[in-house]
């Protein structure tokens, strides 16, 4: 009698044909429990008929091999119940990488083979009604639970498949949340409370996995429940729990090339819905400029997120959005868009120990110089994190702030010009 090589000729010789044996059956209405028991016993048949000695913890443990991978997420179930990984980036069959508390480490987890990947991604894009081939080489796409999938294929990658799962954190849902995590005090969770129920027109900003979107989700939880939010995203990922919501998601085109529905299509159709604030999960190119317009006609207090460094870069680039819509404008327009359209800007980061922080809160104010000269753009800090504590340049340490007591973040003197503009 034959003992069984795990990985080898008899391993692969067994789960052939048990996938042979359960082919075309529905077996996804058993439970994961019951499914594995039947696996169990088709693995037992066929090890006893060609007499492949398995012991009994060899048995189970190929029948839940069987069962994850026919049935469940394979090799990644393990990385994806884990709710300290955020981020699984798969580079090639042995080669994967997660993020966990903020630090990216390589894992020792293999696939057998880059198809062994490919048939994870096709069990995870078949329900959601997408796919991945020669023709649609890249993909991006929303999970049940929130969590994002991107895939990329030979050739636009060296490598045969590349698959990134971002998971939707379901433990930061709430102001004390962000700050027992560290990412703000107090002080500074209520006074974006207030500016959020002070229709403020806000604008997140921070680098890729600071923490832009979980913010966002965070201070919808102060909208007040009597307005009507409509949200606009390009992958659905905003969890707001508001009665009276819109939630919109846009479309790829499809296989011959039309009936794409791009943000600024929804952004455009958003204001025939009569909101009270509209919210865009990013923004990143054109539908900038809709976006803005919509902030500066009658619907006060909507939000974004936009990836940018520092809050100087973040009017760079919306600038740059502005001047690239198509309209016809010169870049003293584009500002003067920019400073009566936003009021506010939240600065994410992350450390370099992998913790997520604001790192600044900022006014955009302006000043309108005389007829036919530029209007002069400023940005103004209004809290900023302690320079003793984040190291963080640009912030002098010498410049005299408000300290608080036991706090990380400190009050500049300047007072918001625009919770006084909207009282």
């Amino acid at each position: 009698m034959n003992s069984l090589n795990a990985g080898g000729g008899s391993e692969k010789y067994i789960i052939k044909k048990v996938l042979e044996k359960i082919s075309g059956k529905d077996f996804k209405k058993f439970s994961p429990p019951d499914r594995h028991k039947i696996i169990e016993k088709i693995v037992g048949d066929i090890a006893d008929g060609e007499k492949i000695l398995l012991t009994a913890p060899e048995l189970s443990k190929l029948a839940g091999k069987i069962n994850e991978d026919g049935f469940g997420l394979g090799p990644i179930s393990m990385l994806i119940n884990d709710p300290g990984i955020t981020e699984i980036m798969i580079n090639d069959h042995d080669e994967v990488y997660i993020e966990e508390n903020g630090i990216i480490e390589k894992i020792q987890m293999k696939f057998r083979d880059s198809s062994h990947i490919r048939n994870l991604v096709d069990k995870i894009l078949g329900p959601l009604g997408l796919r991945v081939d020669e023709s649609h080489p890249m993909v991006d796409a929303r999970l049940d639970d929130g969590s994002r999938i991107n895939v990329v294929l030979s050739p636009v990658s060296l490598k045969d498949i590349v698959v990134t799962i971002r998971k939707f954190k379901e433990d930061m849902v709430s102001m004390e949340s962000l700050i027992s995590e560290g990412t703000m005090d107090k002080g500074t969770g209520d006074f974006l409370a207030r500016c959020v129920q002070n229709k403020v027109n806000i604008l997140i900003s921070g680098g890729t996995g600071t923490g832009k979107t979980t913010l966002l989700n965070i201070l919808s939880g102060f909208l007040p429940d009597n307005e009507r939010i409509i949200t606009i995203e390009e992958t659905l990922e905003l969890k707001f729990k508001h009665e009276n919501l819109v939630r919109m998601e846009t479309r790829p085109p499809n296989m011959e090339g039309i009936g794409e529905i791009s943000i600024r299509d929804l952004v455009r159709n958003s204001l025939r819905m009569r909101p009270d604030r509209i919210i865009v999960g990013e923004i990143r190119g054109p539908e900038a400029i809709d976006v803005l317009q919509a902030m500066n006609t009658g619907h006060s207090g909507s939000m974004t997120t936009i990836h940018a460094n520092t809050p100087k870069d973040v009017i760079t680039r919306l600038e740059t959005m502005i001047l690239l819509s198509g309209y016809n404008l010169d870049p003293s327009t584009a500002q003067r868009i920019i400073a009566t359209s936003v009021d506010m800007i939240i600065q994410l980061k992350k450390t370099v120990d992998g913790n997520r922080v604001l790192s600044r809160i900022s006014e955009v104010i302006y000043r309108e110089g005389e007829p036919g000269e530029r209007m002069i753009l400023k940005i103004r800090d209004i809290a900023i994190l302690d320079p003793g504590i984040s190291g963080e340049a640009g912030i002098d340490p010498k410049k005299k702030h408000k300290r608080k007591a036991g706090k990380r973040w400190i009050f500049t003197d300047c007072k918001p010009g625009f919770l006084e503009e909207k009282r």
